[in-house]
């Protein structure tokens, strides 16, 4: 039986990328007097370059009116990106970003029940701050056992450091611990560290290849739709703890 529970963000949690991130980019853009707009298609192909800052250097990089060194494109990023998550955190705060279905459930029900919870991200730390305090309240990091953000990882997913990290924080097992991820490069990142993984699909990656998952479906709201089956019950009824230890049992009985 699993220990805790570590969770993505972006994606999981939320569907910030879409929702929130995009939007405060073109905000940023905006505001720095820029041409520049991702539309919605266009910036789940650039969520294949994992990291903000890393994106904006991505999408410059094909751009003739970025600037001409990598230099300047790097001191661009860091301004654009330090403004868009200034813009982001005030459509948090406004509450333009709710939490997924099914989420707030789960993590009542992982604390009634004494699983240890975890953020597991890459996005910063001033991201996850805006996030959860709209959701939790100002204490919200009491509610979690450890919390790796962006500044503590320098290497993205699929990297596995930000688990790793988790772990270490955490001072357990990869096998007492289960990841939630929306992505491939979540997924990924949780098994390069050893820790099993169930997906729930976000809007960008709702039909995504993912390999080496206990359980995919398309969110905690519902049962239908999971492979591999969830227990037989209504399929409205959430995924739930139980289900959780359900997969990762079966797992464990047939490694």
């Amino acid at each position: 039986m699993f220990k805790a529970l570590l969770w993505d963000v972006d994606g999981t949690l939320a569907e910030t990328e879409r929702d929130g991130h995009r939007v405060a980019f073109n905000l940023a853009f905006e505001a720095f007097g820029l041409p520049w707009r991702w539309d919605e298609d266009g910036y789940g192909v650039l969520l294949n370059v994992t990291g903000g800052r890393e994106r904006l250097l991505h999408d410059m990089a094909r751009r003739p009116d970025a600037p001409a060194t990598a230099g300047e494109r790097e001191r661009l990023a860091r301004a654009l990106h330090q403004r868009k998550n200034a813009i982001y955190g005030e459509l948090v705060r406004d509450g333009g970003i709710p939490l997924r279905e099914g989420v707030m459930p789960l993590l009542r029900e992982c604390r009634e029940q004494d699983v240890r919870l975890a953020i597991t991200t890459t996005t910063s730390r001033a991201n996850v701050e805006a996030l959860l305090q709209a959701h939790e309240g100002t204490r919200w990091r009491d509610r979690f056992d450890a919390v790796v953000c962006g500044e503590d990882t320098p290497r993205k997913k699929p990297d596995p450091q930000a688990h790793l990290q988790t772990l270490k924080a955490l001072a357990m097992n990869p096998r007492d611990a289960l990841a939630i991820e929306d992505s491939p490069p979540g997924a990924a990142a949780a098994r390069g560290a050893g820790i099993d993984v169930v997906v729930t699909r976000s809007h960008y990656f709702d039909a995504a290849r993912i390999e080496g998952a206990l359980a995919i479906g398309p969110g905690l709201h519902q049962r239908r739709g999971w492979q591999p089956a969830a227990q037989d019950l209504p399929g409205d009824t959430p995924i739930d703890l139980a289900q959780l230890r359900s997969w990762f049992e079966a797992a464990r009985a047939h490694p």
